[in-house]
């Protein structure tokens, strides 16, 4: 059967997606990126907050469009599939099925009845097949998330953390290095909570020596790190193991004590500040990435200030800042003394500003260093080429190294890039060799 897959959200739900069409290409299907020629057209959606969910129904609309010509099942997946089950079968009448995360047990059994095809292997027991550039892979390391922050659906969704056993999470990343990933990144809703509901205690020490063992990867990057779960023990260990980059995503959402517990967010902007500190001390050159979110309930304009401040105080190398977009059924969608929406755009332009300035000048500090670079594009028209250093995570969530060279290179090659200009957000240099 020709089949059209869409996947909406986040890297983590990728993983699903990669999982749900591995199941698919082991039956014998094949994946057709036109959907005039689907015959079947899945999507895996995303229903984390209002944009997400505008994508996704969007996306459900038109694909049901193509119902009238070749394609014959529509079947829709994923978290607004798990949360809005009865509104999408009751409002889109073209969908044959609809199938929520807590079903994937049985997906298996759940699409060769749809799609009248025959039996299917059990979700997650077939290889994986990554759809994003071969040399780099995501791996879930564990599924929900327990810290019941009070702006986010994530929990209502997924249900409480859950990690996945050592020797699984293992086994899929020496599978993933054989077929050619060198750069692996580890993700979760909370990426430090490892192996604390199975083992008893936080275990991703102990995944990433593991991982770090495996022949074929070059570099290995974590994502999604919770602040109060960093330990000492767990630097210390990761400037042990070199292949692990020394990528600190840490997740603020804000830089005041009282805006951090209003979110139920666990530790406070000084122990924040302290463990900065700490990642500065160990590593010589770390990158520090967060994210914030502006005008949540209560904020005023000391909390932002404070908020101000805590960047100016940090000076992170990367940030993602959003305004607050209430979410139902969680807490805080029910607080009062909102923010207006005038306010929320302002302070958001005002906190992006700031940043911008502090990664500009981070950035500069690069100038005249030779730094590695995995290369993953060509720009067509002057022959740039274009790659990530240690300093960037993938999907272009962060900047480019973009960079001149005297010979042709294979994308997914580690190449040296003497840095000679920066930018707010990406590099420019040239290829140096040895």
């Amino acid at each position: 059967m020709k089949i059209g897959f869409i996947s909406l959200g986040c890297s983590k739900n990728l993983v699903d997606s990669e999982r749900i069409m591995g199941m698919l290409r082991q039956g014998g299907h094949e994946f057709v990126a036109d959907p005039k020629e689907a015959e079947a057209i899945l999507i895996n959606t995303c229903g984390f907050i209002n944009p997400a969910k505008e994508e996704g129904i969007n996306t459900i609309l038109e694909m049901a469009e193509y119902k009238n010509g070749h394609c014959k099942k529509l079947i829709v997946l994923g978290c607004l599939a798990q949360r809005y089950k009865q509104d999408l079968i009751d409002e889109i009448p073209e969908i044959d099925r609809v199938v929520s995360i807590s079903e994937y047990p049985k997906l298996n059994e759940i699409l060769s009845e749809v799609l009248e095809i025959e039996p299917l292997v059990s979700y997650g027991k077939s290889e994986r097949l990554v759809s994003s550039k071969p040399w780099t892979a995501y791996l879930k390391i564990a599924e929900g998330c327990s810290n019941n922050c009070t702006y986010c659906a994530i929990p209502l969704i997924r249900g409480g953390n859950v990690s996945f056993k050592m020797e699984d999470i293992v086994a899929e990343a020496k599978q993933l290095a054989a077929n050619g990933v060198k750069e692996l990144v580890l993700i979760a809703q909370d990426t430090t909570k490892y192996g604390l509901d199975r083992y008893g205690k936080l275990s991703l020490l102990t995944l990433l020596q593991q991982l770090h063992e495996i022949e074929g990867f070059h570099w290995i990057r974590i994502l999604y790190m919770y602040p109060d779960e960093i330990t000492d023990e767990l630097l210390v260990g990761m400037t042990k193991l070199p292949k692990v980059l020394p990528y600190f995503d840490i997740p603020m959402q804000h830089g005041n004590d009282k805006m951090l517990k209003l979110m139920n967010r666990r530790g406070s902007v000084e122990d924040a500040l302290k463990l900065v500190e700490r990642i500065r001390e160990l590593f010589p050159s770390p990158t520090l990435r967060t994210t914030n979110i502006v005008g949540f309930p209560h904020e005023g304009e000391a909390e932002f200030n404070d908020l101000m401040a805590f960047t100016k105080a940090v000076r992170w190398d990367r940030m993602g800042a959003f305004t607050y977009s209430p979410e139902e059924d969680t807490v805080a969608y029910d607080m009062d003394e909102t923010v207006d929406e005038e306010i929320k755009e302002a302070r958001l332009a005002a906190l992006m500003e700031t940043q911008e300035a502090i990664s500009l000048a981070n950035n500069q500090q690069h100038i005249g260093e030779v730094m590695e670079v995995l290369v993953e594009a060509q720009d067509g028209l002057v022959g740039n080429y274009r790659g990530r250093g240690k300093n960037s995570a993938p999907d272009e969530i962060d900047g480019w190294v973009i960079f001149k060279a005297d010979r042709m290179i294979e994308f997914g090659s580690f190449v040296q890039v003497k840095i000679t200009e920066a930018r707010v957000h990406d590099l420019i240099g040239e290829e140096v060799y040895a």
